[in-house]
């Protein structure tokens, strides 16, 4: 799979405090396999590089609405992220609060505030079938996509599925994933390396982005 800044995308999928703050209540899912494969730092040298090199990047975040938790039918999933209020925002047309669970982590926030990154509507379950990710990529002429973020095999998974599905050529960026556990982020790694186009660590993707 080679890359350039013209066509490939850099889609980071929730890059919120519900899972990488010591603040949200899925952080003590995370936390081990955050400090073993450091995804934290992997994760803002993706972004710094895709900014340094003009890579268009897309953020595929995870809200939720008053009116999504009465829905009759849910997974084990989705009933935890709905139990532990991981997502949760006042309505469409408000704010996310400042430093709540929603809200995007401290260190990422000047690469998606900087007024180029592209913040897609919700995705509402773990891929980007209920979102405008899609659309917004066809729209930028992008048929490419370097995919990291939040959590390995849950929405990283489902939103690499998806874009295979939609002709898009994915390598994922695996140690810029976190995951509720090694066997989780194990079982991502499987997939990544099954269903993409590259499954890449961020030294692999950053020399690729730049070039080497």
């Amino acid at each position: 799979m080679n890359i350039d800044y013209k066509t490939t995308a850099v889609v980071v999928t929730d890059p919120q405090n519900a899972f990488l703050s010591p603040t949200g209540s899925g952080y003590e899912l995370t936390k081990d396999v955050l400090n073993e494969v450091n995804t934290i730092k992997n994760l803002d040298l993706v972004f710094k590089t895709a900014k340094e090199q003009n890579y268009q990047v897309f953020i595929s975040p995870h809200y939720y609405y008053p009116h999504d938790h009465k829905w009759e039918i849910l997974s084990a999933g989705e009933k935890m992220m709905h139990d532990l209020m991981m997502f949760n925002v006042d309505g469409p047309q408000t704010a996310v609060p400042k430093s709540s669970q929603a809200d995007f982590y401290d260190l990422y926030k000047p690469y998606i505030e900087d007024g180029k990154t592209i913040i897609t509507s919700p995705h509402k379950i773990f891929g980007p079938e209920t979102n405008d990710l899609v659309l917004q990529l066809r729209k930028r002429g992008m048929s490419k996509v370097l995919l990291a973020g939040m959590n390995s095999n849950i929405c990283v998974d489902s939103h690499m599925r998806e874009l295979v599905e939609q002709g898009f050529e994915v390598a994922v960026i695996f140690d810029a994933t976190g995951a509720p556990g090694f066997d989780a982020y194990n079982a991502g790694k499987v997939n990544f390396g099954i269903l993409s186009s590259g499954s890449w660590t961020t030294e692999e993707a950053i020399g690729k982005m730049k070039g080497h």
